[in-house]
């Protein structure tokens, strides 16, 4: 039996905004290893900081451990200035994680009906001005463009 339940697909729904693919200052609220037998990988949560629109709007990525992408999590930690003598023994420290800010490039993906952040690129945080008006200037060049036609 099919029962009508007036509200339920608004309840049902994320009341936070979709963050958009771009780019974004954001800090480091906590990670996790998770073992997999083919693919480990940490899971890092995220809040954004910058632009002020959507500061602490919450980003959960994953970067994974295996040989082939070992060096995307090496440039995760190298930009958001994670300890350099950590790494230079191998080490993950994930109390050393938390607080820790830089710039990421996020895009979204749906693989199996399910809608996942891909953590793109990294950048220092002392970057982030920079990168922030080539992306703003990037985005009115393109809506510009778009308009024209």
């Amino acid at each position: 039996m099919k029962r009508q339940v007036r509200g339920l697909a608004e309840s049902a729904r994320d009341s936070r905004p979709e963050i958009p693919d771009g780019i974004f200052l954001v800090r480091v609220d906590g990670a996790q290893f998770r073992w997999h037998a083919t693919k480990p990988f940490y899971v890092f949560r995220l809040s954004v900081v910058e632009p002020p629109a959507l500061a602490g709007q919450p980003i959960v990525g994953r970067l994974y451990c295996t040989q082939k992408a070992m060096w995307k999590l090496g440039w995760f930690l190298r930009d958001f200035l994670y300890d350099p003598e950590l790494l230079a023994h191998e080490q993950v420290d994930e109390k050393a994680l938390p607080g820790l800010r830089g710039v990421v490039k996020i895009s979204h993906s749906t693989i199996n009906g399910i809608s996942l952040i891909n953590l793109d690129g990294f950048a220092p945080a002392s970057q982030w001005e920079d990168l922030a008006v080539a992306s703003a200037s990037g985005a009115s060049r393109s809506n510009s463009a778009e308009a024209s036609r």
